[in-house]
């Protein structure tokens, strides 16, 4: 009956839309949920292609459409500084190209979150991917520079310490390779995670004590 109900719900309040969808996405059926979002959307573009985009880049790994809704929130709202469900569009938006490899686009992109909430506001995880980023493209030297930066705003963020043995590993210096890895094993419990969601840059103790064995050697 309450599936009945949902089918045949018509409205011309965009909220309504957008609640009828929540419940379904939360179930993982994005293919009904999206006929009422996307709905919500046309109705009001401006309140929900920042959650529509959100859902598309944290459920769906739709790193692509989850761009067009982002900059087309970006476009219908100048001289604003949106924040989808909560977060920086421009972290959001480095989020997506990290996804599809395009670090290039990805570092533009966190760099101007960073930017427009100032160093000490922006999300650490910013410095976090833009290190990865860097380290990626084969900038180590830039890449620790970044880890640094999110461990002077907290120096349990293991993801950060995690890297930066990759990154020192990768230069040659083994001694801080091992004092890293030693420190983002003893803050795994402050790593970046959700019970719903995992994250593009989301780090394992298994792939620690991997590391830190092969530092071992």
């Amino acid at each position: 009956m309450l599936a009945e109900q949902i089918e045949n719900f018509q409205s011309q309040d965009s909220e309504e839309y957008a609640e009828y969808s929540s419940w379904i996405n939360k179930s993982g059926d994005f293919e009904r949920g999206f006929k009422f979002l996307n709905k919500a959307v046309e109705l009001d573009p401006k309140l929900h292609l920042g959650y529509r985009g959100w859902i598309r880049l944290r459920k769906m790994r739709d790193f692509d459409k989850a761009l067009i809704d982002f900059d087309r929130l970006d476009s219908l709202t100048p001289n604003f500084v949106d924040a989808p469900w909560g977060e920086n569009i421009d972290f959001l938006r480095g989020e997506c190209h990290y996804g599809n490899k395009n670090y290039v686009k990805a570092i533009e992109c966190f760099n101007r979150s960073v930017k427009n909430q100032k160093e000490d506001w922006a999300d650490i995880q910013t410095f976090v991917y833009l290190g990865i980023c860097e380290y990626r493209l084969g900038n180590y030297e830039k890449a620790i520079s970044e880890f640094k930066r999110a461990l002077k705003q907290s120096e349990s963020t293991c993801e950060a310490h995690f890297n930066l043995a990759l990154s020192y590993e990768k230069i040659g210096d083994l001694e801080k390779a091992k004092e890293h890895i030693i420190k983002a094993e003893d803050n795994i419990s402050y790593k970046r995670d959700d019970f719903y969601n995992e994250y593009l840059n989301e780090i394992y103790l298994s792939e620690i004590i991997e590391l830190k064995q092969r530092l071992n050697k």
